[in-house]
């Protein structure tokens, strides 16, 4: 076995591994498949960026977020690790040069994204690599269970069929105990193989907070609270709004979304991280691979739709091992907001196929043709002439993708394109040109070759990192080159498209299957209202409602959520809990699970309940499944 507590003191400067860490790094030695299952800062990649650096040939990584591979790849250079990553907008010359280092062993991490795997190029190159292992991040992306289904991920246990006998590491920070099997099973695991860390957070207080004024409520909380914020939101309009709103209040504030520019973004973020700016107003797309352990609070100010999502934000507070915490918002109208996001998320299927046919309508597409061709999509102009809600569309578009007749990247993360239209010699001698325009002239030929003969990607930020201009006067100043015939610039797009992967049919004639629309609709239902039953549950400590939900029964009270602070058990006599607990266990005596509101319908004092409640599952008499309780 490698030494791997060297390599890791060597590269990462720990002593020794933590957690499960080491058992894991373990199995992945002895060839089998495993899955990790270890919460939001409980240091997936050290499990398998250890062995990789301990083993010949390249580890493949599977990740489906660009930006945290680029993260995880830039922290791996620095520490002088040869690793890279595919994602689109590579030129074609950079993939190729890529995957043949890959060939040649020079690389020892791979990060792809699973649509990558689709490409015949990646695929004739993967025969050809010397692979050590597969690295599967998110794995719960895999299962039809899980909150953030991705179809793509489906074609990684193909992947195994090309590398038989090579072992695959699974991870994940979210699964339920129904998602952990299915992971297993469409990762094709030759034999079950789970380690597991527990969910519980010591340090991190989870607490739901009622209000009919959230605004005044969230910056009620902040004040006080010191320390860095993160506050999460559903839209984008709504992420500025709140960030004016409390810079308005004296609350140092930004905000991010994933409409911003690269560089807009990363600003943000660095401003975040480096304390500049104390709160960062956020959609979902903020968080993943953030490297910030002083976080003291995260605020809901929107209910996700599913606990694992918000157990997986709210696990970004106290990092570093200090009091924090995670605060939900609660108002009486989130119920029928939460119920509304099935609608949106899964319309209905006639819904769907009525924005099939407009879609062909829009795009002047016959019935019988069709296929291969690519569209931009005006999403705004598509809703406005057909009179729809964008939301549902965008939900329609996911689901007909699903179902194969379609391909859809709403956001595509185009970069910059360019090519020189003068010839060297022509540009030589050209005159009157500007100070910036010479400037990033310059820069472009010192950072690009082959500018004279072909288009070339090209990055705004580096080179206004090389001229010491904006981002804004470095477009305006390619604009100007552009209009004055010296480059042909294409600036970078984030217009959706379409691509049909099938002559065009009738919409009468869509088959959506029960696996890609009845199945999954039903566990989005499910879930919003196991969300809704942790708003609305007063019984159970917020941390063992959110354990007994990823299967860790019994875990104990927190002592520092909303429910614990405001019980009062301690002061319960035996004798005046009894009846509660008779009537709770007579509740369970059928040997179903119960939804822990059905308490509600019990004739005692709510304090009794409580206390009841809690002598009952500390004891071991019933367990709790998230917000479901059990007698075993």
């Amino acid at each position: 076995m490698a030494d791997y507590k060297e390599i890791l003191r060597h590269y990462w400067g720990y002593d020794s591994f933590r957690g499960i860490q080491e058992k894991i790094i373990s199995s992945i030695e002895s060839g089998k498949d495993t899955l990790g299952l270890m919460p939001t800062g409980g240091g997936k990649s050290i499990t398998f960026q250890v062995p990789a650096l301990a083993h010949k040939g390249t580890c493949l990584v599977i990740s489906p977020l660009i930006a945290l591979m680029k993260d995880q790849v830039d922290g791996l250079r620095d520490r002088g690790i040869q690793a890279y990553a595919l994602y689109s907008g590579q030129s074609h010359g950079e993939v190729m040069k890529i995957l043949e280092n890959c060939i040649l062993g020079d690389i020892r991490l791979l990060y792809v994204s699973p649509e990558r795997l689709k490409s015949e190029l990646f695929l004739s190159k993967l025969k050809r690599m010397s692979i050590s292992f597969i690295t599967v991040d998110e794995a719960h992306c895999i299962s039809q269970w899980g909150y953030d289904f991705r179809p793509d991920y489906l074609k990684i246990a193909e992947i195994r069929k090309l590398l038989p006998n090579i072992p695959v590491l699974a991870l994940t920070a979210t699964a339920t105990p129904k998602v952990v099997e299915d992971i297993q099973d469409k990762l094709e695991f030759r034999e079950k193989n789970v380690f597991s860390m527990s969910f519980m957070r010591q340090n991190l207080s989870y607490i739901v907070r009622r209000t009919d004024n959230k605004k005044e409520e969230m910056t009620h909380i902040l004040n006080k609270v010191a320390g860095s914020a993160i506050v999460y939101v559903r839209s984008r309009g709504r992420a500025k709004e709140l960030a004016d709103y409390l810079v308005e209040n004296a609350i140092n504030a930004s905000f991010y979304h994933a409409g911003l520019d690269t560089a807009t973004r990363e600003k943000r973020q660095e401003e975040w991280q480096s304390g500049e700016k104390r709160v960062i107003v956020a959609t979902n797309a903020f968080g993943m691979g953030i490297d910030k352990t002083d976080v003291r609070m995260v605020i809901h100010y929107d209910s996700p739709s599913n606990l694992e999502a918000y157990f997986q934000e709210a696990g970004r507070a106290g990092r570093d091992g200090e009091k924090s915490y995670a605060v939900l918002l609660f108002s009486g109208g989130d119920d029928t907001r939460l119920r509304k996001r099935i609608e949106d998320t899964y319309p209905p299927k006639e819904f769907i196929r009525d924005v099939y046919d407009h879609l062909a309508y829009f795009f002047e597409i016959g019935i019988n043709s069709g296929r291969g061709h690519v569209f931009e999509l005006s999403l705004e102009k598509f809703c406005m002439v057909y009179k729809y809600f964008p939301i549902r569309v965008d939900a329609a578009l996911h689901i007909l993708k699903n179902a194969g007749y379609i391909d859809y990247e709403p956001m595509p993360d185009t970069r910059s394109r360019l090519k020189f239209i003068l010839s060297r010699d022509e540009l030589y001698y050209l005159k009157e040109s500007s100070e910036e325009e010479s400037r990033v002239t310059t820069s472009l030929l010192r950072r690009y070759s082959g500018l004279f003969s072909d288009y070339r990607y090209i990055d705004e930020s580096v080179i206004a990192s090389d001229t010491c201009l904006t981002r804004d006067q470095i477009y305006m100043t390619l604009r100007s080159l552009h209009k004055r015939r010296i480059v042909d610039f294409q600036p970078r797009k984030n217009i959706p498209y379409i691509k049909y992967n099938i002559d065009r049919i009738d919409g009468k004639d869509i088959v959506l299957s029960k696996d890609i629309y009845d199945n999954l609709k039903s566990e989005f239902s499910t879930r919003i209202e196991s969300m809704i039953l942790y708003l609305r549950n007063d019984y159970i400590c917020r941390s063992q409602q959110l354990l007994g939900y990823f299967g860790e029964y019994n875990a104990h009270e927190c002592g520092m959520c909303d429910i614990c602070i405001s019980s009062d058990s301690n002061f319960c006599s035996e004798d005046l809990l009894y009846p509660a607990k008779e009537a709770i266990l007579n509740l369970l005596s059928d040997n179903e699970k119960h939804s822990i509101v059905e308490l509600k319908t019990l004739l005692f004092d709510e304090v009794l309940v409580k206390a009841a409640l809690q002598y009952l599952i500390s004891e071991e008499y019933i367990y709790i499944d998230g917000i479901y309780i059990f007698k075993n």
